[in-house]
């Protein structure tokens, strides 16, 4: 590893005291305020050093999007745990996506969550960046992240990642099943529902979390 600035060492002490203390990682402000740094833009500039250089990994759009690597990592002993984004899915109409086989396949975006943020009996979570806005009464906006869990049935009301066979289109949306057809509602009163039939969907994940992105 390459070797680090006077300022580099004391964000990467930061961040490992912090992270020992909270079992969550600092957000960028807060690495500003307690390393007596001038800007976000000058902890920005830092990270991706530090980043760069292999101490971390990071999600610079995602809030506390900062992971260890390697020794520095305490991630298995404090309960966090870090999960593959995928691919992006929409909350507007459908959008093409790669196909559910390969929704699990390893990524090279990933996330880590902080141990509040994961269910006991969570496995095999994934996540996926969020595409429009038809879920924003819900509060997921545009480039959030939603974190699923693998699933293949769903009840009325939940929000999933639905697969659409036919049109080989993945969308987020609250699924009710209406009979022979399901329903997929948006959180969002401007738009209309999509209605299919039931053979033609395919649930394959259900929220469990929320990652919005910093704006």
């Amino acid at each position: 590893m390459a070797r680090l600035s006077a300022r580099q060492e004391s964000i990467l002490t930061y961040i490992r005291a912090y992270h020992a203390e909270h079992r969550f990682m600092p957000s960028v402000r807060d690495i500003q305020e307690a390393c007596n740094i001038s800007s976000t833009s000058v902890v920005d500039y830092n990270l991706r050093i530090l980043s760069r250089d292999g101490y971390i990994r990071r999600a610079p759009d995602i809030s506390r999007g900062i992971e260890l690597i390697g020794s520095e990592s305490s991630s298995a002993a404090m309960g966090v745990r870090t999960i593959p984004v995928v691919s992006n899915i929409a909350a507007g109409e459908p959008l093409p996506v790669a196909t559910p086989d390969v929704w699990d396949s390893e990524a090279t975006e990933r996330v880590t969550l902080p141990p509040e943020l994961v269910p006991r009996d969570a496995g095999g979570l994934f996540a996926v960046r969020v595409k429009g806005q038809s879920m924003i009464d819900s509060l997921i906006d545009d480039g959030d992240l939603v974190v699923l869990r693998p699933v293949r049935t769903a009840s009325n009301g939940e929000m999933v990642a639905a697969w659409i066979k036919s049109r080989e289109e993945a969308t987020l949306k609250h699924f009710y099943s209406d009979g022979p057809y399901v329903r997929l509602q948006p959180a969002n009163t401007t738009m209309s529902p999509i209605i299919v039939p039931a053979e033609d969907v395919e649930v394959q994940g259900k929220v469990v979390a929320v990652l919005r992105r910093v704006r």
